[in-house]
């Protein structure tokens, strides 16, 4: 990790962990892990950025709208805030997406701030090349923000051991990150960036 790294946090909300609507198998074990992550960067000045679905009520991406999904992190619900020990400082920041009614919102790079910035550009603005991503979930919508990406220019790292994927057909998870390395994104886990941390310089 050095200067033009970021991490990104993708999802990690109360409806895709367990006893959410839309709950991921084991998607709360990601949370400690993303924790050492959120540690690790923030502790080294490094920007942290945390994507969320924020869905209208009715959308078309909700099965009652002729969408796939049943519905899951509707803007303001419980449902919808992260899961409560995940660590995000105040320092992070928070982008939200699918806010449309129309709009299925699985990427990242769909999202916005606050104050109405695309992700790419606050990134871009900052200076960062580098976008480490772990969440949820892997054959969704980790898969889609790597994706996008790779596609403005910036190198994904898929942090291995903080993804989870639903697999809703079997091999899912599997071919999307297939997908994640042909598109140029390489892989990572805590152990191999805390020994690339110790190596000496030089």
């Amino acid at each position: 990790m050095a200067e033009g790294d970021a991490l990104l946090i993708v999802d990690v909300q109360n409806d895709f962990c367990p006893g959410g609507s839309l709950a991921v198998p084991e998607g709360d074990r990601v949370v400690p892990v993303l924790n050492a992550y959120i540690e690790a960067f923030s502790g080294r000045g490094l920007p942290v950025y945390a994507s969320r679905d924020w869905h209208p009520a009715k959308t078309s991406h909700f099965e009652a709208g002729g969408g796939p999904w049943p519905p899951h992190c509707v803007a303001g619900s419980e449902g919808a805030a992260f899961h409560p020990d995940l660590a995000l400082g105040d320092d992070a920041t928070v982008v939200s997406k699918g806010t449309d009614p129309t709009d299925d919102g699985y990427s990242a790079f769909e999202a916005e701030s606050d104050a109405g910035q695309e992700l790419g550009e606050s990134l871009k603005e900052r200076g960062i090349r580098r976008l480490f991503v772990g969440g949820l979930t892997t054959d969704y919508c980790v898969r889609a923000s790597v994706l996008d990406a790779a596609a403005q220019g910036f190198r994904p790292v898929v942090l291995l051991d903080a993804v989870r994927g639903i697999d809703a057909r079997e091999g899912d998870q599997a071919a999307a990150l297939d997908e994640m390395l042909r598109a140029g994104a390489r892989t990572a886990t805590l152990r191999t960036i805390e020994r690339e941390l110790e190596e000496p310089e030089g």
